[in-house]
């Protein structure tokens, strides 16, 4: 395939992949970090940014983000080793046809999507008409903060991406793919879509529906507004990934709806559980409830797994 420059060592002889031209295919908080990394570690000859908007073209620019930025979406692909796709999900299929011409053979596409089933299940095929490889990406990254204003070289240092191979996809493309995200500081990590889907509904989008609701109820106006005045650090770090893309967050819950709405259920019956043990005065019940969530959250974060970025 002919996506690689060369091959370097660096980092306790970690194989770093070097791409002809990268295209980043929407510049936001995602493509925009992901750009810079790649500027700022010397992993693309040129890196171009596909953006819908003119003033995206002097955003992207100023930040340093791609080489160059367009409104033209086949120009930005033509000749691309590597195509990433950092939109919305419900745009995904839309743009991937628009591109098709412009795909080179053998040329990599991938995704930054929270969502890997539908979207590894409509793309496969449709990029594999241009003789191009699309495989699925999730890198566990992210920030509150929209746009290429946020974006930051670092954003995927030591997070993990998953990235969800099928049978037919080819080998090479596959490793390719993982140096890539190793290059710009992630762990790549493979998995089948639909147990990816499965694991961040608990993980990733749970949590992103209770930060909402807990800002909804709490914030609402029906309450008094020194409601809001006792609403401290606690309530700030919960709710802080509520203040995510709503359009993002609308997309990633109805392609992962199935599985949302069943861990949903799941959580509301150990909510309604720990009610009845409140109106009992369920002393014991109630302890355990905080103890055994202390000890398997200082677990985790004692395995190395905690991160400040929400994905």
């Amino acid at each position: 395939m002919p996506y690689v420059i060369a091959y370097r060592f660096r980092h306790r002889f970690n194989a770093v992949v070097h791409w002809q031209k990268i295209t980043l295919v929407g510049v936001g908080l995602l493509g925009g970090s992901l750009g810079l990394a790649l500027k700022q570690r010397g992993l693309a000859k040129r890196v171009i940014g596909f953006v819908r908007r003119p003033a995206s073209i002097d955003e992207c620019l100023k930040k340093g983000a791609v080489d160059e930025a367009t409104l033209e979406l086949l120009p930005a692909v033509e000749n691309a080793d590597l195509v990433i796709l950092c939109t919305p999900i419900a745009q995904m299929r839309e743009l991937t046809e628009k591109m098709l011409p412009g795909l080179k053979r053998d040329a990599i596409v991938t995704d930054v999507g929270s969502v890997k089933g539908s979207v590894v299940h409509e793309l496969e095929p449709l990029v594999g008409r241009a003789g191009a490889h699309f495989i699925g990406s999730h890198p566990m990254a992210g920030a509150e903060k929209m746009g290429v204003n946020a974006a930051r070289a670092d954003l995927f240092a030591d997070a993990v991406c998953v990235v969800t191979p099928t049978p037919k996809s080819p080998a090479k493309a596959v490793r390719s793919l993982e140096e890539f995200w190793r290059s710009v500081g992630a762990r790549p990590m493979r998995m089948k879509a639909d147990l990816h889907d499965e694991f961040v509904s608990r993980s990733s989008h749970l949590p992103h529906v209770v930060a909402a609701e807990l800002a909804n109820y709490v914030l609402s106006p029906a309450h008094p507004k020194e409601q809001a005045q006792l609403c401290a650090t606690g309530f700030r770090d919960t709710t802080r990934i509520a203040s995510g893309s709503p359009e993002m967050w609308r997309d990633i819950a109805l392609a992962n709806r199935k599985n949302l709405a069943r861990v949903l259920g799941v959580f509301i019956e150990d909510l309604q559980e720990f009610r009845l043990a409140l109106e009992k005065a369920d002393t014991k019940a109630i302890e355990e409830f905080f103890d055994l969530a202390r000890h398997r959250r200082e677990k985790w974060c004692g395995e190395g797994r905690a991160s400040s970025s929400p994905e």
